[in-house]
């Protein structure tokens, strides 16, 4: 229903007929991981990620809408002037993946974007732990764990069954403070056979990886604390440490300063706290996961700037268009 809305506006938008279209200055686009379709059933995570050959489509589309595409560090300014629409790729999560997927595709049409990198998985101590999880869920008709100190056991003979647990068993784990969420997950791939040290290295790319985005010009590189947790679960003093370690590893690795942030996960990981550290640690901006457009004559805050996300599961450029004219559903 949301793609059908989303479609049908599309098609208003190209007539310029959507409500609010002149009034957006631009907006900033959030991808996840990018790589070839997949034919597995069970894919809970195929919101975050999109093909290569969607990524090439949008950025045709962008310069054919006469969309600017322009970096991170010039979204302010253009939000504050009167100019043609702009729009701002982003990419999370620093996957492998955007090495061999969406990196040719970006380099083919010189088009500026920005990489969050979460420093503790690029050093190779992340814990992926979503991924992990698909892992257990994936290979098993029957997993088991502890929960508020009660066993708790999961039937997984459809794929139904399947999303829904891995759907609970996020959401607990996102929700657990870091060292409970790390014992959790250790436990249940030990418990069914998951390596989560080879699964959360062979998602996550390398310095070396990182090379090869570091040495283009159109490459904005950020970051997205050490260990990618939800800041909103941990104390004031761990979060801003996680957002300060995660810049101090990046420019000492890099040699470049990195004032450009995004929030992880969702908007449930962030709140005036988070802001407020966010600004303590002197960053030029900082991205949210609030999908919205930035408004004409609406001065967004640089701390809390909002982002589409670009989701695998809607792979509509109708949609995408209506969502870049304002519309919400």
């Amino acid at each position: 229903m949301k793609r059908m809305r989303l479609e049908f506006a599309g098609a208003g938008a190209a007539l310029h007929l959507v409500g609010g279209n002149r009034q957006v200055a631009g907006a900033i686009l959030r991808f996840g991981r990018v790589r070839p379709a997949r034919d597995e059933p069970f894919q809970p995570l195929k919101q975050d990620e999109v093909t290569p050959e969607f990524l090439d489509r949008i950025c045709r589309k962008l310069r054919r809408w006469h969309y600017d595409i322009v970096p991170i560090g010039e979204v302010m300014a253009r939000a504050e002037a009167d100019a043609p629409k702009f729009v701002c790729l982003t990419f999370d999560g620093g996957s492998r993946d955007l090495v061999e997927h969406a990196l040719p595709v970006l380099k083919r049409h010189a088009v500026p974007f920005t990489l969050y990198l979460p420093t503790g998985f690029v050093d190779g101590v992340g814990e992926a732990w979503w991924l992990a999880l698909e892992r257990v869920v994936a290979t098993h008709h029957r997993i088991s764990l502890v929960i508020n100190r009660e066993e708790r056991r999961f039937k997984l003979d459809t794929v139904s069954e399947k999303l829904d647990a891995y759907d609970y068993l996020g959401t607990w784990l996102r929700a657990l403070p870091p060292a409970e969420l790390s014992s959790a997950i250790s436990d249940l791939c030990k418990r069914h056979g998951v390596d989560l040290a080879a699964t959360s290295r062979n998602f996550a790319m390398t310095w070396g990886d990182i090379a090869a985005f570091h040495a283009d010009p159109l490459v904005t590189i950020g970051t997205a604390t050490v260990h990618l947790p939800a800041l909103s679960t941990l104390s004031a003093a761990d979060a801003a440490r996680e957002i300060r370690m995660g810049r101090a590893v990046a420019e000492a690795a890099t040699g470049r300063a990195q004032p450009h942030f995004a929030y992880p996960f969702d908007a449930a990981g962030y709140g005036p706290r988070e802001i407020g550290l966010a600004g303590e640690a002197e960053l030029a901006t900082a991205v949210t996961s609030v999908s919205e457009t930035i408004r004409r004559g609406k001065t967004p805050n640089p701390l809390a700037l909002p982002r589409i996300m670009i989701d695998g599961r809607m792979p509509s450029l109708r949609a995408l268009r209506a969502q870049l004219a304002g519309v919400t559903v």
